[in-house]
């Protein structure tokens, strides 16, 4: 990619992927709420908006994550097999998304359609799906902070793979030195050449006949 793109694929990427890690926080926080509360209205609204938080927001920004995390890395040097910890948050990411998608239109939208079905002044009963929602959150985060972190530190190095690319990579690259060097062999000729003439130079003006 030129450099303008990249840049600007490696923003959108930062801020979708940083974006979807404050979302999922945010809806731990409602899940919680949800949980703990024993206020009917906020029980309700805690739900409903967790609901229209991972349809609108929470699976959109996963997708333009995953998304702009493939251009990134297809598109630069980077690459997609080359490295360990780019191999991980690949398959960190996908795996998130799956459950994501799963979870929300399972649980989530389930939750919800109970809490707007509960009569208007009585605590809405969502059973193990308020558990399942908070532990399912917490278990996101760690995941995207996971994600986070090693985009960071970029630990383990090479893949096998990666390894024998890079090889590759430089061996063409002294090639083409080499290339370049042989398709020149005029050079040689034209530096001696030139030695010689400033040396006749400095004979004849008898610089280099002086003692």
């Amino acid at each position: 990619m030129t450099p303008g793109l990249r840049k600007f694929a490696l923003t959108a990427h930062v801020v979708s992927s940083v974006s979807w890690l404050g979302s999922v926080a945010s809806f731990l926080v409602l899940g919680i709420a949800g949980l703990t509360s024993r206020n009917p209205e906020l029980v309700r609204a805690c739900y409903l908006a967790m609901n229209l938080l991972g349809q609108f927001i929470i699976v959109p920004l996963s997708a333009v994550t995953l998304l702009t995390g493939l251009i990134e890395s297809l598109g630069t040097q980077w690459g997609l097999f080359r490295y360990y910890w780019i191999l991980v948050k690949f398959t960190l990411t996908v795996g998130a998304t799956v459950l994501l998608l799963l979870h929300q239109f399972t649980a989530v939208s389930e939750a919800a359609r109970r809490a707007l079905g509960a009569r208007a002044g009585s605590l809405p009963e969502v059973g193990q799906l308020g558990t399942q929602l908070v532990v399912d959150a917490a278990l996101a985060v760690v995941v995207l902070l996971t994600a986070t972190v090693l985009s960071i530190y970029k630990p383990w190095g090479r893949t096998p793979y990666g390894s024998r690319i890079y090889a590759s990579e430089r061996a063409a690259a002294i090639g083409d030195v080499a290339a370049g060097e042989a398709s020149r062999p005029w050079v040689y000729p034209l530096l001696i050449g030139g030695l010689i003439t400033v040396a006749a130079i400095l004979h004849l003006t008898g610089i280099m006949g002086r003692h």
